[in-house]
């Protein structure tokens, strides 16, 4: 008999032969359709929905640093929080920002059984996640998968650079991101057990019980999905990663690689243990053959090689020269002098061993320069869209207080006798004043300290940045705020003026 490899081999073989006898119906392959889903086709009339995830950085060297796994020792060895980067594949229109594709749902039967050779028939249960498979079977689907797609429906692949995407499982570091909701949920959300569900984990997840999938495996898209758009992306069925696993050694992963990582817990993980740090470990091979569980399934994402091309690599060389060479932070340039007197130390130096020491000491300081930058940029975003806030904060107090300032004149008009309520009035109308000094105060200080500690070139570009991150979570109301803050910060720069009466009705302007 042959093995699964062999006969999707001459699956290949054959040319992708496959009878277009079968028009797949919505319900059987996105049961809960959003406006702005990507979808690919499949064999068969077949498709697949995937969702976009994005990430608010846009140079080819320019990455995200989120932190994953969670705190404290249960679990540590296997889930210590630890800081990661990533990255998107393909550029956003207008270069705001990049974004790789993740399956909308776990693969499913029907969409496994029709990169077999034969269409299937559509029902109900061909909704059901496809587990009992192999890693090697897994990347084989992809492999089949990336084969059709580019022999017959190439222009529905999304490009990089001018090089068509491809579909893989999924890094760690790709799904833990895009499982606690990326940059759709604010960075307290991202490190909660796991993604905001209002309605309650049920609402959302499959679980052990009876109280939810009660030992079985259920349909795909039952449930809401998490806040990028992805269902079942914790329970029903766990979900294999590309990365091999490793252990935790506190803030970094252990140096042995063993079996493939499955994540986000199955129908058979018990409610408590649910969550998005939630990672375990299956052998490629198990007896005789390929390890399969009934549990384990797959989800793909959708993603770009990255030297696409001679002007992009010249232009990750020039921008990896760069790194850590940034004269912006320090006055006179001091971290930039000490890597060019490095270098002139080097040049001259005619001992290897030394020499090498030297380069050794000279990719150290690019790399805590490179760091400090990074945190540097983090910070000032986050400044950002805290002035933002408190923007907002300024208007909604300063109408508050000018609308009771209103009612006190036209009640109590000055001069006349004031009666208990008149007298209960103005004690409230002092007590908003206050809080109104407050808050204006405080907008005050953070746009001072923050005019003082960086200037313009550092803060523009991270400008656009918190834009994106503001959107990708809903809150473009902020952006009208975020554009007041930076032009404030500007005028500050300009005159070092403290306007706090001009900083209060320039937010007070926004609608």
């Amino acid at each position: 008999m042959k093995s699964k490899l062999a006969m999707s081999l001459a699956i290949i073989g054959l040319g992708y032969a496959w009878a277009a006898n079968a028009t797949w119906d919505e319900k059987f392959w996105n049961p809960k359709p959003l406006a702005d889903d990507v979808i690919l086709p499949m064999p068969c009339d077949g498709a697949m929905a995937f969702r976009k995830v994005a990430i608010p950085l846009n140079k080819p060297l320019e990455d995200y640093n989120i932190t994953l796994g969670q705190e404290g020792d249960d679990w540590g060895y296997v889930e210590q929080s630890r800081q990661e980067h990533i990255a998107g594949s393909f550029p956003e229109k207008g270069g705001k920002g990049r974004y790789y594709l993740m399956a909308k749902y776990e693969l499913s039967d029907l969409q496994y059984r029709a990169l077999s050779g034969e269409c299937p028939t559509t029902d109900m249960k061909g909704r059901l996640p496809k587990v009992s498979i192999g890693w090697m079977d897994a990347m084989v689907f992809a492999n089949q998968y990336n084969l059709w797609l580019r022999k017959e429906k190439l222009s529905a692949l999304p490009e990089d650079d001018g090089q068509a995407g491809f579909l893989r499982l999924p890094t760690e570091t790709e799904w833990e991101f895009a499982a606690r909701g990326g940059l759709a949920v604010s960075p307290a959300e991202f490190r909660d057990r796991h993604f905001p569900m209002p309605e309650g984990l049920n609402g959302y997840v499959w679980f052990a019980g009876a109280q939810s999938a009660n030992g079985k495996l259920q349909l795909t898209g039952l449930l809401k999905p998490n806040p990028l758009g992805l269902h079942d992306i914790l329970g029903n069925a766990a979900e294999m990663m590309f990365d091999p696993f490793r252990l935790n050694k506190l803030d970094r992963l252990h140096g042995k690689a063993g079996g493939y990582v499955v994540r986000g817990g199955s129908y058979m993980t018990p409610q408590a243990d649910i969550r998005s740090s939630l990672r375990g470990e299956e052998p490629y091979y198990a007896n005789a053959g390929e390890n399969t569980t009934k549990s384990t399934g797959v989800r793909l994402v959708l993603v770009s090689t990255t030297l696409t091309s001679r002007e992009r690599v010249n232009e990750i060389e020039k921008e990896w020269q760069s790194l850590g060479t940034d004269k912006k932070e320090t006055p006179a340039g001091k971290a930039d002098d000490s890597l060019k007197n490095l270098n002139a130390i080097s040049a001259k130096v005619q001992d290897d061993a030394l020499k090498k020491q030297l380069e050794q000491l000279r990719g150290e300081l690019r790399a805590n320069s490179q760091l400090r930058d990074e945190q540097r940029d983090q910070a000032i975003r986050t400044s950002l869209q805290l002035g933002a806030f408190l923007c907002t904060k300024m208007k909604d107090d300063g109408e508050f207080y000018d609308r009771l300032n209103q009612l006190f004149t036209k009640t109590c008009a000055a001069g006349s006798q004031l009666d208990a309520n008149c007298s209960r009035r103005q004690e409230q109308l002092g007590q908003h004043q206050k809080a109104l000094d407050f808050i204006t105060s405080y907008y005050a200080d953070t746009l001072v300290d923050m005019g003082t500690t960086y200037d313009k070139p550092l803060i523009e570009p991270q400008v656009a940045v918190a834009l994106q991150q503001m959107a990708a979570r809903g809150k473009t109301n902020l952006n009208g705020y975020l554009d007041t803050y930076w032009k404030n910060l500007q005028g500050y720069w300009k005159d070092g003026k403290v306007a706090r009466e001009a900083w209060l009705n320039s937010c007070k302007k926004n609608n």
